[in-house]
């Protein structure tokens, strides 16, 4: 009887999921703040009838009509005020900067406007703004539209800066985005845009404040975020032949991070390993190496490693892209080396 009721169990769990992709997930989080709230729309270059750069917003414009989805000039400077404007006069907008690289732009409008006003306001006014962004290399786009710039962002006070890796959170960081007070930036590493899993049907907000682990282990904890998650749980699945039990950490929020996490799995393992696709001066990896020595210095039994991309522009053609970034075996090589078997 209890088999019976197990696989019944299984299987309405089967039926309340569907197979989705990381891209069709975002364009229903989309879809969904439009029918939830009149204030959201969706504005940017290409958006509407092109559906986007990426064709997350395919469709779109036909079912909401331009008032809701608005291509705009190329201008990220412009679309951007116009989005804190919008914020400021109490909509929701949902702005979409093509690629990271364009992003700095509209860095004046990010940085000294919408990150700064509730500040210089004295707490009187709130830009709750949420930027959408492409990023991440591997597709030759070649270097004007390719880095991994969300490290630069997260040294802003006054945004939140999110990297959903998931499928799960590419549905609903948005929704959690969209509630919040104060401008939101979340970037899409654009090889996770086609990969495929099964969401729930009834799938909704998530939080944006935590890590998650996304496998336990014992000996080593690997830290990443968005493009290089799956890339660091292979590596891990690769070190597990080596007898090597690691533990992966999603940061998911790269502004704020979740120190307790990070921390809590590091003094656990005693030894870490940050993957990060920005270059690796001056780079996210590095805040998050200072706060482990700061916070588990003497819980650590090896240094700390890191794996970034290389100190150059990214190049177009493949092999050299490829080789730029961080892949699989690099990753296995950096923690092999830390117990002194490379």
């Amino acid at each position: 009887m209890n088999e019976t009721r197990n696989s019944a169990t299984r299987s309405q769990d089967l039926s309340a999921k569907v197979e989705t992709t990381y891209r069709e997930a975002v364009k229903e989080a989309i879809r969904d703040a439009l029918r939830r709230d009149d204030r959201v729309f969706l504005m940017g270059e290409d958006v509407g009838r092109y559906g986007g750069c990426y064709a997350v917003s395919k469709g779109l414009l036909a079912e909401f009509g331009p008032e809701r989805i608005r291509d705009t000039p190329l201008s990220e400077s412009g679309f951007t005020g116009a989005g804190i404007g919008a914020a400021i006069a109490g909509m929701r907008p949902i702005v979409e900067l093509m690629t990271v690289n364009f992003s700095l732009l509209a860095l004046d409008q990010i940085l000294n406007s919408a990150a700064t006003i509730r500040h210089m306001s004295g707490n009187q006014f709130g830009v709750p703004l949420v930027i959408r962004m492409a990023t991440g290399a591997g597709r030759q786009l070649a270097a004007q539209h390719s880095h991994s710039l969300e490290g630069w962002y997260a040294h802003i006070p006054g945004i939140k800066v999110l990297a959903p890796a998931t499928i799960e959170d590419a549905r609903g960081m948005l929704w959690t985005a969209l509630e919040d007070p104060d401008p939101v930036l979340i970037f899409e590493n654009v090889m996770l845009y086609n990969i495929t899993g099964r969401l729930a049907v009834d799938a909704g907000a998530v939080d944006i404040a935590r890590a998650a682990v996304r496998r336990v282990g014992d000996d080593i904890t690997l830290i990443t975020y968005g493009g290089s998650l799956w890339k660091t749980l292979s590596a891990a699945e690769a070190l597990e032949g080596e007898s090597i039990s690691a533990e992966v950490i999603d940061l998911r929020s790269l502004r704020p991070l979740d120190d307790e996490a990070i921390l809590n799995s590091v003094r656990k393992t005693r030894r870490a390993v940050i993957v990060d696709e920005g270059w690796r001066s001056g780079s996210l990896a590095a805040e998050i190496c200072a706060r482990i020595v700061e916070g588990a210095f003497f819980e650590l039994d090896a240094p700390i490693g890191r794996v970034c991309s290389a100190e150059a522009p990214i190049p177009y053609a493949r092999h050299l892209e490829e080789a730029a970034i961080p892949q699989t075996p690099r990753i296995v090589a950096a923690v092999k080396s830390i117990f002194g078997k490379a």
